[in-house]
């Protein structure tokens, strides 16, 4: 077990030398106290030298990881060693103090503020028995001098830090001289270990009590139950260190004051500096055995992942000359196949925080672009003085006998070409993708060669940046042959008479909802028992007759779409007049049998005897532009769903499929030269000490590893 103590500072060693790890919770005693409460000098009794900093205010400035470790026989000199300063041992402890004293005002300031880097310091005696102590600045309440305004708030945080950690047994000192309640160090203990079974209590400067009174109630662990305990000392005085007091003579004084005092003499094998050492030596043992299997568990879970890192920079018998070749090669083909696993959503490390690779492909494909094209209206900037301006220019110099269908195709072209934007657009997210992919693919081991890996992603860029032209040549060439050829035999084109059609259960759906607002007017004024007798004006029921729900429904189609004679054509109103000139749009069914019905209502008439026409009507430039609004509408339908099918497709054909075939071939070709391989597996420094941190700990872990599995 006295080896196990010392492998627990080899690797405390260890990890302060390779950068503090603290991942690893090592069993240690964390002295806890206020600022004069005999902190210090508990420990230099321990120690039995005086090595520690004294002074008023905060003495103790940075923690002080204090290893004590047993020298065998008497004659053996005793000396110090502290891990900044290696292979040098000090044999004057005033040295000791000075030292500590100079590394803290290097670290810490010389302004008495504090630091969270510890001291190293390795005692080697005859005196001690092997023990791992940490020694954390006292607790202080107010700021004196040039110390920080919240010294109190980062000296606390600093020793929770210390004693939150579960294998740390607290030592809490209290001066006996104060009242145990107000005892600053007990609370901090109660805070992380409220039952007291880590804690073990040190009263200090029993000698300066009130005569009369003792502190024999919490010795005995009536007052304040700790499960390791309290424990009595008697530290040296001021005019003790003065005088250079020899340690050996300080100790048999506070052994006499125990066995003489009236109330201390029963509990005097029980107190006392040489009790203490011993108890905090079992304590720390016992704890040690408590927590080995714990331990062992958790060396074992940081050997494989020590292992598992170390593998990703890759294989570290592929070095020196002879072997550039093999690693250049076995780096592409790994840079390579991880670009493609990106893309397949194969990738063993893959990110579950946000969507990537071929997941994001995706989303651009069905939200992104699908979004940006069902955002375009069909008629977009389109107005109604557009629509009838074509159909005039359609017909030249004559008035048209129906509507020509090459007015429709210049109308529907230019909505066609709406679509372009967005699907070169969803060929530049996509591309952005694929950098992005090839950007994040550089492995530890890659990373290893900063050259190698910007030459990976230059290589990979330019092959992307070669298949973006021709994928967005293509995307614009399906735009343009949509509208090369205005197919009107599609199966799902609307066509004349679904237009039509159309037109119609729009015309119903209108008269029903007129009907019921007619309703609702004429019980607002009273007249509730006429409102089945409205009956719509003739002429707006010949109007709504002739767009369909009569017999007139075939007449007007032929009309507008030819093959009927002159005599079944309709009445239709005069296209030419100053009013046709500007872009105003003529109101809708609704409104006009809503102005006529108020005009009515107005009036005072009865709804059921009146049949005069409405005061305007739906002309044939009406009828022309909502019908060729439905045409475009059908068509343009069509040519989105066409265009949302095929512009994935042909990005995955000509951008993303072929940059992952051809991905590995074009890197090899361009990267694997002999004259090369000198420049791109020059090593990054600060990687290579990183894997050689990461090496130098798995060996620890390992030897660490055996040294406790022999040992249990």
């Amino acid at each position: 077990m006295e080896n196990v103590i010392e492998l627990i500072n080899k690797v405390q060693d260890v990890f302060s030398t390779i950068g503090g790890n603290d991942s690893l919770d090592l069993p240690q005693i964390i002295s806890v106290g206020s600022q004069s409460s005999g902190k210090s000098s508990v420990i230099e009794n321990i120690v039995q030298r005086d090595f520690l900093p004294r002074g008023s205010g905060v003495v103790t400035r940075r923690p002080l990881v204090l290893q004590l470790v047993t020298l065998n026989g008497p004659e053996v000199q005793e000396y110090a060693e502290f891990l900044h300063i290696p292979n040098k041992k000090f044999y004057d402890f005033s040295e000791v103090r000075k030292e500590i004293e100079d590394d803290t005002a290097r670290i810490a300031g010389t302004n008495k503020g504090i630091s969270r880097q510890p001291i190293h310091l390795k005692i080697y005696s005859p005196k001690v028995l092997n023990l791992t102590m940490v020694d954390l600045p006292g607790l202080t309440k107010i700021p004196i001098g040039d110390q920080p305004t919240d010294i109190e708030k980062q000296t606390r945080n600093l020793i929770v830090d210390y004693i939150s950690k579960p294998n740390s047994i607290i030592l809490a000192v209290t001066p006996a001289n104060a009242d145990l309640v107000n005892s600053d160090s007990l609370k901090l203990a109660r805070q992380v270990d409220p039952e007291g079974k880590r804690t073990i209590g040190v009263l200090t400067k029993l000698d300066l009590m009130d005569a009369g009174t003792n502190a024999l109630d919490t010795l005995t662990g009536r007052a304040y139950p700790l499960k390791l305990g309290f424990i009595g000392l008697v530290n040296r005085s001021q005019q003790d260190i003065l005088t250079n007091k020899p340690m050996t003579d300080a100790i048999q004084s506070e052994r006499d004051f125990f066995l003489n005092h009236p109330s201390y003499r029963s509990i005097a094998h029980r107190c006392g500096t040489a009790y203490l050492s011993k108890q905090l030596n079992t304590i720390l043992m016992n704890h040690i055995r408590e927590k080995l299997p714990d331990i062992r568990s958790k060396l074992s879970s940081m050997i494989g992942q020590t292992q598992h890192e170390l593998a990703q920079y890759g294989d570290m018998g592929l070095t020196g000359k002879m072997h550039r070749g093999s690693l250049i090669l076995q780096l592409l083909t790994k840079f390579a196949n991880d670009f493609v696993a990106s893309i397949d959503g194969t990738l063993s490390d893959i990110s579950t925080k946000e969507l990537c690779g071929g997941a994001r492909i995706y989303f651009i494909f069905n939200n992104v672009f699908g979004q940006a094209l069902e955002s375009i209206a069909p008629c977009a900037n389109l107005s109604d003085h557009d629509i009838r301006t074509a159909i005039r220019n359609s017909t030249g110099p004559r008035p048209s006998l129906f509507v020509p269908e090459i007015a429709f195709d210049l109308l529907v072209k230019p909505q066609i070409s709406l679509l372009e934007t967005p699907s070169l657009r969803c060929v530049e997210l996509v591309y952005e993708e694929l950098m992005r992919i090839c950007h994040n693919c550089g492995s530890k081991e890659i990373q290893r060669f900063p050259r190698l890996y910007a030459r990976l992603v230059e290589v990979v860029s330019d092959l992307l940046q070669e298949r973006l032209g021709p994928t967005s040549s293509y995307v614009e060439s399906l735009i343009a042959i949509e509208r090369a050829y205005i197919n009107t035999n599609h199966a799902d084109f609307l066509g004349a008479a679904g237009a039509m059609a159309q037109l119609e259960s729009q015309t119903k759906k209108h008269r029903a909802l007129e009907r019921k607002r007619a309703a609702k007017v004429a019980q607002m004024n009273g007249r509730v028992e006429h409102v089945d007798a409205i009956q719509m004006p003739q002429q707006q029921q010949h109007q709504t007759s002739a767009l369909g729900g009569s017999p007139k429904n075939d007449s007007f189609l032929n009309y507008f779409f030819g093959g009927a004679n002159k005599n079944d054509r309709p009445a239709l109103g005069a296209m030419d007049g100053p009013h046709n000139s500007v872009s105003v749009s003529p109101p809708s069914i609704s409104k006009v049998v809503e102005a006529e019905m108020e005009r009515q209502l107005g009036e005072k008439l009865s709804i059921k005897d009146q049949q005069q026409p409405p005061s305007q009507s739906l002309d044939r430039d009406e009828l022309e532009v909502r019908l060729i609004r439905s045409l475009i509408t059908s068509y343009f339908e069509i040519t989105r769903q066409t265009i949302h099918d095929l512009v994935p497709k042909a990005i995955m054909h000509l951008l993303v499929n072929n940059s992952r075939e051809s991905v590995q071939n074009r890197l090899v070709a361009a990267l694997y030269k002999e004259d090369l391989f000198g420049e791109l597996l020059h090593e990054d420094e600060n990687l290579a000490q990183e894997r050689d941190k990461c090496n130098a700990m798995l060996d620890l872990y390992k030897k660490a590893f055996t040294i406790i599995n022999d040992a249990m």
